[in-house]
């Protein structure tokens, strides 16, 4: 009998000894009484539970487990894949959005991401092809970004482009707005000037987790496009320096901006960490960083940590330069990846309105993980209800 004196579940699957609480297997039941068969959601509240539950009896059938509790004898019919699959052997703190589900990169000198070879494709393969698009969207969730070529240089193509994987993330400069230079910039970005590697919109909450940008026009001189894995550089923060990651981790930040019908405010740490420690989020961007108030020894020590981290993510060989050309639309992941922008001339004796010219829009990591998960899913397209954790 796979039962032990303690009234949890123990099982052999493939040399692993499993062990699950009683009160675990109840909670995840399969059975039509406790989970809907549609939508896959559990009928039964965590306090409907009896407070006594044990495995009364398990037995092997095939290959499922049937657990019979007390005190109620309820009956449960589980397979073994699906214990396999959720055994209780490591933590899952992270939603595949820690630096332990990532691949993390240095432009200089990683294997995993060789300066010729960054994660690319063509617009018209990735629209035919599901695994065209499965690789890109996996790209974007491992290494944090992917570059689509040939995407047609229409005003407006970016909301086609992120609509083939989530939604649009509407913000105060609209569902799509234009970087390029203009005569009363309420945004640094909206000059010619160079802007150093950042994270967008760190003054709202919740920040926009996706980025896009769809290159209309390039400069005739600079403007060139950078990308830093802000995930590793918080490792090797970590590695080096473990008194000044500790303080940005806990030291919330002040992020602002404001314009005529807009006042935002937002205070985050400039590294995220999950409930166990993984780092799962930066912040960064001086642009917008407001005045911090803390007691004067938190400011000095703040600022002891800010600048090694400052310094650290401004390295050259930590960013990947591309010159996006007219059709290029990069995909990033902009709580990962910080993005930055050389200088940049302007047409002789022009406004900038025939300068460089870049649309983007935001969108957001769940919709991109989830359609990833739909194409990837086996057999119908991933179409049609999740599968049942009982076998019939």
């Amino acid at each position: 009998m796979p039962e032990n004196g303690s009234g949890d579940l123990e099982l052999d699957v493939g040399g692993r000894q499993l062990r699950f609480p009683a009160v675990w297997l109840r909670d995840n039941c399969p059975c039509a009484e406790c989970l809907d068969p549609y939508s896959q959601q559990k009928f039964l509240a965590i306090t409907d539970l009896s407070t006594e539950l044990a495995v009364a009896a398990a037995a092997e059938v095939g290959e499922s487990v049937v657990v019979t509790y007390a005190p109620d004898q309820h009956r449960s019919v589980f397979s073994r894949a699906w214990l396999a699959g959720h055994a209780l052997d490591r933590y899952d703190d992270g939603a595949g959005r820690t630096e332990d589900d990532k691949a993390l990169w240095q432009a200089a000198d990683t294997p995993e991401l060789p300066a010729a070879s960054w994660p690319q494709a063509s617009w018209q393969e990735y629209l035919a092809e599901p695994a065209e698009r499965i690789r890109s969207l996996a790209a974007v969730m491992r290494l944090g970004f992917v570059l689509l070529h040939d995407v047609p240089v229409e005003p407006g193509t970016v909301l086609q482009v992120a609509a083939t994987f989530g939604y649009v993330r509407e913000t105060n400069y609209g569902a799509l707005f234009d970087v390029r230079v203009e005569p009363a910039p309420g945004n640094l970005a909206y000059t010619n000037r160079q802007i150093l590697p950042h994270t967008d919109n760190p003054y709202r909450d919740p920040v926009p987790t996706v980025q896009l940008l769809h290159c209309l026009r390039t400069a005739g001189d600079g403007g060139d496009t950078g990308l830093v894995d802000g995930f590793a550089a918080a490792r090797d923060l970590r590695v080096a320096d473990r008194r000044s990651f500790d303080v940005l981790t806990r030291t919330a930040v002040s992020f602002g901006y404001s314009d005529d019908g807009t006042e935002l405010r937002a205070s985050q740490p400039l590294i995220q960490l999950s409930p166990r420690g993984r780092v799962r989020g930066v912040r960064f961007n001086n642009r917008s960083a407001q005045p911090l108030r803390l007691p004067y020894a938190d400011i000095a020590a703040f600022y002891a940590a800010y600048r090694p981290w400052a310094e650290l993510l401004a390295q050259p060989e930590r960013q990947l330069n591309l010159r996006l050309a007219p059709g290029d639309c990069l995909i990033f992941d902009n709580t990962r990846i910080l993005h930055a922008r050389t200088a940049f001339s302007l047409p002789a004796g022009a406004d900038g309105s025939q300068g460089r010219h870049l649309q983007g829009c935001y969108a957001d990591l769940d919709g991109l993980a989830s359609t990833l998960a739909v194409l990837s899913r086996p057999g119908d397209s991933g179409r049609g209800p999740a599968p049942s954790r009982e076998e019939s």
